[in-house]
């Protein structure tokens, strides 16, 4: 069942799936084995590790059309219960039961992701067989959508909207700086589904209905549209023996999503948007921010490149352009949302400013544009690119997952590159790109041209003015309360007795306790009674005249050395 990290293309191949290619990324000390399934199009890709914690993730491109959030209530519902295991919350109720390192589900705004991780065999089992059914054979019980999503509830016989993810959502929409990246990202994405929020606006949330959700999930919670991500010392083969018997051989072929390009706007465009602010005194309340919409990210050579140029215009206070913004008499710092984003299928640049007054639209345009074309008209000092240069390969090595699994880590770094249909390996062997970006800084103006090329000749430019707006929470809740008065007019006798129905069955739903004996568990005869403790190299120093023990440690560490030095304190 284990795998030895230097396993060669000789191995045995599940007889379900087709092996692609196979790539060894000497630095992380991880073998990447691509697969595909033979019936449904699956993608699997292993990094094979001689670690014991072992990763499990299943992704799916999800692309919504509109903000009613059916991505993000989706995720929340098919961890309610799912046909093998049919409890009301076995999600929460496996990390009781588990020996877990981590758990969780994500919604991006075009993929939702279900990872785990775990250092104990028994419990990858069980875990795996949980995620996989809640993946792809979820209940989907109307009463959870009502409970996780939206629904109407009567208090004092007037009706209201009730649920998780309507609640989580008005929550987060009531940050500055989140209305202000929807807004923005709104006019930036014309047709996309970048257009949309993927969590739900509340405004739009109430309009999404069970039978929405229910096909939302058959046409995207496929394996046809499903990305497989495992690390760790778990055999390729043992997985997919897994994958196909829990789960894919239950499937035929099926739709995969592609994103598309966004529509090129022929002409940049300047816009005006308010926010919600509850005070009194709104002055020196308005960011200004410009945008600018990128090429692809696969473009691996073209994402370095733009990181460099972020580096350059914004790393420190005494880059150009941060230097500019943060010194203007007219904003008091730098806006929220700055630099590259690299996240999506197209990138994304940012510069703005926040603390401002609604006047002074055009003294930031111009100024932030004299920066650009002052930096674009002349080499940039080749020190400085170096300087930048080495941040970002440090950046671009270090495996910092704040607390995360480090195999999760390299899996979530490479995610976005599967599920746009590129090339994680581009993203997990960084030195070839590196290499590229070297040779493109043989020429000194390669930079610059970068500069002129995506921002200042670029006409997909979106500037924004955000500015505050004291009546707009009221205005919107005076907008739900008109909303919901409507809805409470035209409820008969009978569609009150139904709302008053779910409500009490929703109650006995959560108050009525769970087979617990459904689901797998861990017991102590699968704990080992040995703790696996690594053992270090010993070797000596001569320091100060005296030998020094020295404990050397091999790890996959992406070509950084890390060294930890102890020095006892005198007692005086």
């Amino acid at each position: 069942m284990t795998v030895d990290v230097t396993e060669t293309i000789t191995q045995t191949v599940h007889p379900a799936f087709q092996l692609i290619r196979q790539h060894h990324v000497e630095a992380l000390d991880i073998f990447v084995s691509e697969y595909k399934h033979k019936v449904t199009g699956a993608t699997h890709y292993h990094l094979a590790s001689d670690l014991d914690e072992n990763v499990f993730l299943v992704a799916f491109r999800t692309q919504p059309m509109d903000s009613k959030g059916e991505a993000h209530i989706l995720e929340h519902t098919a961890l309610c219960g799912s046909e093998k295991f049919p409890v009301r919350d076995p999600f929460f109720l496996m990390i009781r039961r588990s020996l877990n390192t981590f758990m969780n589900a994500f919604t991006s705004a075009d993929w939702t992701a279900y990872p785990f991780a775990t250092q104990n065999k028994k419990d990858f089992q069980n875990l795996l067989e949980v995620y996989l059914d809640a993946a792809f054979a979820a209940n989907l019980n109307e009463l959870d959508f009502a409970q996780e999503g939206i629904r109407i509830e009567l208090e004092n016989g007037e009706p209201v909207y009730k649920g998780v993810v309507f609640n989580e959502m008005k929550g987060a929409m009531s940050s500055p700086s989140d209305q202000l990246y929807h807004q923005l990202a709104h006019h930036l994405f014309p047709k996309t589904t970048y257009h949309y929020n993927s969590g739900g606006d509340p405004k739009d949330i109430p309009d999404l209905t069970y039978p929405e959700l229910v096909d939302f999930y058959k046409s995207h919670y496929h394996p046809s549209n499903a990305v497989f991500m495992t690390f760790g010392n778990e055999s390729a083969y043992h997985l997919q023996e897994q994958f196909e018997t829990l789960a894919l051989s239950k499937f035929e072929k099926g739709q995969t999503l592609h994103s598309t390009p966004e529509t090129r706007l022929t002409a940049p465009i300047e816009v005006t948007e308010t926010y919600a602010l509850d005070a009194e005194d709104l002055k020196d309340k308005t960011y200004h921010i410009i945008s600018w919409l990128l090429p692809q990210a696969s473009d691996i050579k073209l994402r370095l490149g733009m990181r460099l140029v972020e580096g350059i215009l914004l790393e420190d206070s005494a880059s150009p352009l941060r230097h500019y913004l943060e010194t203007c008499d007219y904003a008091q710092s730098t806006g929220p949302i700055m630099g590259v984003d690299d996240s999506n299928f197209e990138m994304t640049f940012f510069c703005g400013v926040q603390g401002s007054n609604p006047e002074h639209a055009q003294e930031f345009k111009d100024g932030v544009f004299k920066v650009l074309e002052d930096v674009a008209s002349k080499p940039v000092d080749a020190e400085m690119v170096d300087a930048i240069l080495h941040q970002i390969e440090l950046h671009q090595r270090e495996i910092n997952g704040d607390g995360m699994p480090y195999g999760l880590s390299l899996i979530l770094n490479g995610l976005g590159s599967v599920i746009h249909h590129s090339d994680p390996i581009d993203v997990w062997d960084v030195d070839t790109a590196i290499e590229q970006v070297k040779e493109e800084l043989k020429d000194p103006m390669w930079l610059s041209n970068l500069i002129k090329e995506h921002l200042l000749d670029n006409t997909h430019r979106v500037q924004m003015t955000l500015v505050p707006d004291a009546t707009k929470s009221a205005k919107e809740a005076e907008a739900e309360k008109a909303r919901l008065a409507e809805i409470g007019a035209k409820l008969t006798d009978e569609q009150k007795a139904e709302i008053i129905k779910q409500t009490e069955a929703l109650k006995v739903r959560q108050d009525t306790p769970d087979d617990m004996n459904l689901l797998p568990k861990v017991g102590l005869e699968d704990v080992p009674a040995d703790l696996h403790i690594v053992q270090g190299q010993l070797r000596e120093i001569i320091s100060n005249n005296l030998d020094t023990p020295l404990n050397l440690y091999h790890a996959g560490t992406n070509g950084i050395y890390y060294q930890q030095v102890l020095v006892k304190i005198p007692d005086e």
